[in-house]
C-alpha cells in the first residue's frame, strides 16, 4: 500500500498531480487487502484530486459507490463512457452488491464477442 500512497504523498496533495490513472491496483491483492485499497483512494482522491482506477475486480466494486463508478462500453467500434446511475439502481442495491450487478451483467461493460 505504501507504493500507492507513500506518507510523504498521502501528507501533501500539492505533490500529487490533479489526475492519477492506475491500471488493475488490486492484482495480486489479498482480498481483504482490495477493501483497504479502496478506503486509501477515497481517501486520497479529496481535495479536488482525481482518480481513474481500471479493474476487473468485483471484490473492488464492491467497495465503491455507484456515483464512483463510470463503465466502458464499445458500441460502433466507439468506446462509450456511462456514470452509474444510484437511483436508477437503487431496488438492485437491496439485494445485491454493485460488483454482483457487474458480474451479472446489469451495469454493462463485459467484452464484446
Amino acid at each position: 500500500m505504501r507504493a500507492i500512497s507513500p506518507p510523504s504523498c498521502a501528507d501533501s496533495a500539492k505533490l500529487r498531480p490533479d489526475t492519477i490513472l492506475i491500471d488493475e491496483p488490486e492484482l495480486g491483492l489479498h482480498p481483504y487487502a482490495v477493501a483497504i485499497l479502496a478506503t486509501l483512494l477515497r481517501q486520497a482522491s479529496g481535495g479536488g484530486k482525481q482518480f481513474i482506477v481500471s479493474t476487473q475486480s468485483v471484490e473492488l466494486v464492491n467497495e465503491l459507490s455507484p456515483q464512483d463508478v463510470i463503465v466502458v462500453d464499445r458500441k460502433d467500434g466507439a468506446s462509450v463512457f456511462e456514470r452509474l446511475d444510484a437511483e436508477r439502481l437503487k431496488d438492485w442495491l437491496e439485494d445485491y452488491a454493485l460488483g454482483e450487478l457487474w458480474k451479472m451483467n446489469v451495469l454493462g461493460g463485459r467484452p464484446s464477442r
